[in-house]
């Protein structure tokens, strides 16, 4: 039970994580140029679109920051044990994905293709910790042994 159960934390996460890097993707109309909610579908197009546009590029590491926080979060609170190394393995699955994107699509600046991986494993890191520590002090809380202030 619990394999299904981490499975489906796994895929609720890089859903949740995804759905957030589209929605940053579709914060500045400039960008779409497509007609789909989700910009995966015409991927290479999107991409020669803003090629140039480094603005672009910079708010995609933002939003693939937040989303692998968000992401993590949502991994690590549907999981049973091992919170964080879930919610870790949310940040690479996106960082594999990331670099598939760069492999097959040549359109990405050089700050892009290194920042990635100061993204992804560390925001998903962080949002693991986020909800050990929630539940730690919790823990603490119900048990009555967290200091008084």
């Amino acid at each position: 039970m619990n394999f299904l159960r981490n499975t489906f934390a796994v895929l609720v996460g890089l859903t949740i994580a995804l759905l957030v890097i589209t929605l940053g993707i579709r914060t500045n109309p400039a960008w779409i140029t497509f007609e789909d909610f989700a910009p995966f579908e015409h991927w290479e197009t999107f991409l020669k679109s803003v090629e140039g546009d480094y603005r672009f590029f910079g708010f995609l590491l933002l939003f693939t920051g937040i989303g692998s926080v968000i992401g993590g979060v949502a991994t690590a609170i549907i999981v049973k044990y091992g919170k964080v190394a879930y919610a870790i393995l949310i940040g690479f699955a996106l960082l594999f994905l990331a670099m598939l994107d760069i492999i097959i699509f040549p359109y990405h600046p050089t700050f892009y293709k290194i920042c990635i991986f100061l993204t992804f494993f560390p925001f998903s890191w962080i949002g693991g910790k986020i909800v050990e520590v929630i539940y730690e002090r919790r823990k603490r809380r119900l048990r009555g042994t967290e200091p008084q202030e």
